[in-house]
């Protein structure tokens, strides 16, 4: 398998109530960003790229014996953000996983499941999908008419319609490396927020007659991210829980 990964580490976290960046806040002693790093280490990925911007210099040393930096200047949304990986991804042609830096809890098994899952049908893209109890403020997977993933629409740009859809975006995807740059390159920001959104990526990818899929998350806890100092402490209780499983199945 040959697999790269682009972990997005550059958001300022203004929620957080914190000087520290998101991504250095820490679960069970560990930052965030290196949770999905090991992850994705010991997932088997072949390349990793960190892309880091709101004070870089907190972040780099969490990640850079793991990791190439690329850094996100100004932070116009999850497309640049990936785009600005072009150049360190110029010569890599396979499976690219796009991961967000502050979801602890996805582990390798689940990186390799999208790997997987794209390479065995060839698609432009696999986006993990899941079924949150209060889907608000996530983007939703909006089908056509026989199943098929369509579009991803953000919170602040869907109608009543697509805001009752129960299927979200996690945020982490699994790309072909070509597809995924020559479709960046068409991504626009016409939108509430006014940035340059990975979403559009599949609908982009769909109308270039690219297979883009989705895979449903086995544990929706993989998929939390967090934003606040409540979801930090909530996220650290089921790694906890982990754990204590982990060892029990070790003692047993």
């Amino acid at each position: 398998m040959n697999t790269a990964a682009i972990v997005l580490a550059a958001g300022a976290g203004t929620r957080m109530k914190s000087d520290k960046p998101k991504v250095a806040h820490e679960v069970l002693g560990k930052p965030l960003v290196r949770w999905v790093i090991d992850a994705a280490g010991d997932a088997g990925i072949d390349k990793i790229v960190a892309v880091v911007g709101h004070k870089r210099e907190q972040v780099i040393p969490l990640v850079e014996d793991k990791a190439e930096i690329v850094v996100q200047v100004e932070q116009r949304g999850t497309a640049d953000a990936v785009l600005s990986c072009k150049d360190a991804l110029a010569d890599f042609d396979g499976s690219v996983l796009v991961l967000s830096g502050d979801c602890p809890l996805i582990t390798a098994d689940t990186m390799r499941a999208l790997a997987e899952t794209r390479e065995g049908a060839n698609a432009a893209v696999v986006v993990l999908t899941m079924r949150p109890e209060d889907p608000f403020g996530y983007g939703r997977i909006i089908r056509d008419a026989d199943g098929a993933v369509e579009r991803i629409v953000e919170q602040k740009d869907a109608s009543p319609e697509e805001a009752a859809v129960g299927e979200c975006n996690s945020g982490f995807y699994c790309f072909d490396a070509k597809a995924l740059f020559e479709a960046l390159g068409q991504v626009g920001s016409d939108n509430a927020q006014g940035e340059f959104y990975l979403t559009d990526v599949l609908e982009i990818s769909r109308n270039a007659g690219r297979p883009v899929l989705a895979l449903e998350a086995v544990d929706v806890t993989e998929c939390l991210g967090i934003n606040t100092p409540e979801q930090l402490a909530a996220v650290e209780e089921i790694a906890r829980q982990r754990k204590a499983e982990v060892s029990d199945g070790e003692k047993a």
